[in-house]
């Protein structure tokens, strides 16, 4: 819409098995849907969504490589470029004594790094007012909300496709 409002269908569900049952109807039938809110983990319904497998991994090994070579370019750097000192006989350059330090800047900027991309991803600011679609998914009910601006099918068909699908009540919801 050119007023920046966003319309909504919401099923709302009180079971998991049924909720999973009228996700693949749903989608069986070419409703888009935008997101399936509920109050607890549900086993599966990543599957029955279609979401593939995250690269959230990817980007943590990419980060933690970052925090290894950050670690021991600093600690080369330090040990025989800027200030080279050989204490005991030990080498010029020891790697094991590097071990530590190189384990925990990979793990922290790993973390850091998963951590803002995750943010990043999933669009989400400090300043960014939260859209609540319903009270009670925080509580007991499972909902499938449906952007109606991102679907081809009416409003009327939708909110059939979801009553036909086991939703115990469909209601609409707008955002500005």
């Amino acid at each position: 819409m050119s007023d920046g409002n966003k319309n909504f269908v919401l099923g709302v569900f009180d079971d998991e098995d049924v909720l999973l049952k009228a996700i693949a109807q749903v989608r069986q039938g070419g409703v888009k849907i935008h997101e399936v809110f509920s109050p607890f983990p549900v086993h599966g319904i990543d599957d029955v969504l279609g979401y593939k497998r995250s690269r959230l991994s990817i980007a943590a090994f990419l980060f933690g490589l970052l925090g290894t070579t950050l670690a021991l370019t600093m600690q080369i750097g330090m040990m025989t470029v800027d200030w080279p000192m050989i204490v005991g006989g030990k080498d010029f350059l020891p790697f094991p004594t590097f071990i530590p330090v190189t384990f925990e800047l990979t793990v922290l900027l790993g973390a850091f790094g998963m951590v803002g991309t995750f943010f990043v991803v999933s669009d989400l600011k400090p300043w960014a007012k939260p859209r609540i679609f319903d009270l009670r998914i925080t509580d007991d009910k499972h909902i499938v909300a449906v952007d109606l601006d991102k679907n081809n099918m009416s409003e009327a068909d939708i909110k059939k496709a979801l009553a036909d699908a086991g939703a115990q009540e469909v209601n609409n919801k707008q955002f500005d």
